[in-house]
């Protein structure tokens, strides 16, 4: 079963057309990654998957059910409030820039969501915390406040409290792009464990060798289109476009 399909999805800000009619699939257990030069529409692209934004056009199903879908008239139509919520459940978003509560201890930035949202328990919402975060090296890192954390470790709460929700998919939105080199191989670990754990992961990236070794699928993006996708060691090793050949190109000589 597939947990995501964007189809045709149509963004635009202004007149400038950022997303021109993307198709995206997302398969139980697959890690896509979505890489392309900045501007290319690829962060939009999650945007709208996670309904920051809305779309001007397409259709948007979740685990089989349409959250978005474009009418007969041209409007686009969205769920209603509680079918959108329950919709909501079944992804997790981890940004660039952390997000997490200044003012919450992680632990309670952990399981603020569990227990306000989910209606878990505390003790339930507490242990599932523990352990996870005793998963990514942060035991002892539960009362801290994220002011006394490296970025690497803020990022890392940011994952435990996506994943402590146990969403369907889980997406990334360069989720290094704030990171020195250092903290970025730290992050980029933990990715790669849940892709051992056939976590289901969209992952904007700009970490080109990351995205070869973990990805399942790769879809490169260019000014708001698809233009190349397939296996890994397809669009890496034999990319079939000009501007995919371009792209990697400049990659490979900054390497």
């Amino acid at each position: 079963m597939n947990v995501l399909e964007l189809n045709d999805i149509r963004k635009s800000f202004g007149g400038l057309q950022v997303l021109k009619g993307i198709t995206v699939t997302v398969a139980k257990g697959e890690a896509v990654a979505i890489i392309g030069p900045s501007g290319s529409g690829k962060s939009t692209l999650l945007r709208c998957a996670t309904f920051l934004e809305t779309i001007d056009a397409g259709q948007i199903n979740y685990m089989g059910e349409t959250a978005a879908l474009t009418c007969p008239d041209g409007h686009v139509s969205y769920g209603t409030h509680e079918e959108m919520k329950h919709i909501r459940g079944y992804f997790g978003l981890v940004f660039q820039n952390f997000n997490l509560f200044p003012h919450f201890s992680v632990i309670k930035n952990v399981t603020d969501a569990m227990i306000s949202v989910q209606k878990r328990s505390r003790d339930e919402a507490y242990a599932e915390a523990e352990a996870l975060l005793r998963k990514m090296g942060l035991a002892d890192k539960a009362d801290s406040y994220p002011y006394q954390l490296s970025g690497g470790q803020q990022q890392r709460v940011s994952i435990v409290r996506a994943l402590a929700l146990k969403p369907e998919v889980l997406f990334f939105d360069e989720p290094t792009s704030s990171l020195d080199p250092e903290l970025t191989g730290e992050v980029l670990k933990v990715i790669r464990s849940l892709t051992e754990e056939h976590m289901t992961m969209v992952i904007v990236t700009h970490e080109m060798a990351f995205a070869r070794q973990v990805a399942d699928r790769v879809y490169f993006m260019d000014e708001g289109a698809v233009v190349e996708q397939g296996r890994p060691e397809d669009v890496f090793g034999n990319p079939q476009e000009d501007r995919t050949k371009k792209f990697l190109e400049r990659y490979t000589s900054e390497e």
